[in-house]
């Protein structure tokens, strides 16, 4: 099949691309991005003959999204969503690549698991999926796990979700154990004892409601500890969803020392803040939780100015009778792969960032983190593509939602940019002209 989108805005910040322009793609391949003009008739490279044409008037035509955190809920909460469903909410929202957490049930410990879940996930329609694979067995924090047979399997990192390593000798032999075959440790940075119990952020307005407070120092500790073994061991780090402007500054200042380590942040905490909760709203009971006014403009910042990497939608769908419960018994998550779109075009214009650099942070950015090619529109690269209008409006609703995760703090809300069609390695994926 080739394909000949013509009359879009081609934004591919990996070559540095920001202008009117076509996009050529033959056997699922990217075979060209040529000048364009106002006509949409740029010169196709030789002997091109166009089987379809998708015309792109109005819209933006960037790489599709990679996405450095997506639970898909399988194995083991197919009740919860599922593959199918998962994969729907990630073609609607122009995401083409996610990596997956280990935190299924039986979690992605074992080779035939992650074998199991590349095999599911290769239908045409599909999103790439990049197992994160478990540090540890069970991600019990006790025994390693055979990284070597894993990454053989499929992964492309090893993390422990939510779960920390209480263990720090074991922490520092599974550093060890990574670093000698060059393979990326991700973590997130929570103290669990000073985060006990805890179910929001640790200020005024936790002690306002009467909430269980987790105070950003069970961030900042928890990244002491393991930026001191990753600067040991010299491990390739990935931090997973820093939360707080202390955590930012320490991160820098690790890097600044010569620590191999880049970090992400969560979508949602881009726009939302402790004042969110509201009167107990449990779709803003998030992990780790939405921090202070003063946290979220840090991070927003830091997004911007390059010091936080890359931004990720981490997407976990809960189910109604999870989430449907008083916000300290509810189920920290929320739905996210269709909303990072429109929530990074929402950032970009409050931070009034050229879009270019935005999509950096969801296309080409999370791509080296992976280590993958995709998020470039580059010749011979994988034809994965979004085309998106940034003006049309998309209204956030349970109805419109087509995760089987219905649950989001911005429900009800109007947001700016809808993806028009999404193309994964030249198969059309989505096709949301009519949606």
């Amino acid at each position: 099949m080739k394909i000949h989108i013509r009359n879009g805005h081609v934004i591919d910040p990996a070559n540095g691309i920001d202008r009117a322009a076509d996009v050529f793609i033959a056997k699922g391949k990217i075979v060209g991005v040529t000048g364009g003009n106002p006509r949409g008739d740029g010169a196709a490279p030789p002997g091109f003959e166009a089987n379809a044409t998708i015309d792109a008037t109005g819209c933006i035509v960037c790489p599709g999204l990679v996405d450095l955190s997506a639970r898909l809920r399988e194995p083991g909460f197919e009740y919860r969503a599922t593959l199918e469903s998962e994969m729907a909410a990630a073609a609607a929202g122009g995401v083409t690549s996610l990596a997956c957490p280990p935190d299924t049930d039986p979690t992605l410990d074992e080779p035939g698991l992650v074998e199991m879940l590349k095999h599911r996930a290769r239908l045409p329609e599909f999103a790439h999926v990049y197992p994160v694979g478990a540090l540890t067995i069970n991600l019990e924090g006790k025994r390693l796990t055979e990284m070597a047979e894993l990454a053989e399997a499929g992964c492309i990192a090893f993390g422990q979700a939510n779960t920390p390593v209480l263990d720090t000798q074991v922490l520092m032999r599974a550093m060890q154990y990574a670093a000698t075959f060059g393979f990326s440790v991700w973590l997130q940075a929570q103290d669990p004892y000073l985060a006990k119990n805890g179910v929001a952020h640790d200020g005024e307005i936790s002690a306002r409601l009467g909430l269980a407070g987790i105070p950003v120092v069970a961030e900042t500790i928890a990244l002491a500890t393991i930026l001191h073994l990753a600067r040991e061991t010299g491990v390739r780090l990935h931090l997973t969803r820093i939360s707080s402007a202390d955590g930012i500054e320490m991160v820098a200042a690790a890097r600044a020392t010569g620590i191999d380590v880049t970090c992400d942040v969560a979508v949602h905490h881009l726009h939302l803040c402790d004042q969110d909760i509201g009167f107990f709203n449990p779709h803003a009971r998030l992990d780790p939780p939405l921090r202070a006014a003063a946290d979220r403009d840090a991070l927003r910042a830091g997004l911007a100015s390059g010091a936080i990497n890359a931004l990720c939608s981490d997407h976990t769908p809960v189910d109604d009778d999870a989430k449907q419960t008083p916000f300290d018994e509810a189920e920290p998550g929320a739905t996210g792969l269709e909303l990072l779109l429109p929530l990074t075009l929402k950032w970009a214009a409050e931070m009034q960032l050229p879009l270019a650099t935005a999509l950096a942070r969801v296309t080409i950015d999370p791509a080296r983190i992976l280590g993958i090619g995709g998020g470039t529109l580059s010749a011979g690269a994988a034809a994965d593509v979004c085309v998106f209008d940034p003006q049309a409006p998309a209204r956030i609703s349970r109805e419109t939602l087509k995760s089987q995760g219905k649950n989001t703090p911005f429900l009800g809300q109007e947001l700016k940019g809808r993806v028009r069609c999404t193309l994964i390695e030249g198969h059309l994926a989505y096709d949301g002209a009519f949606a």
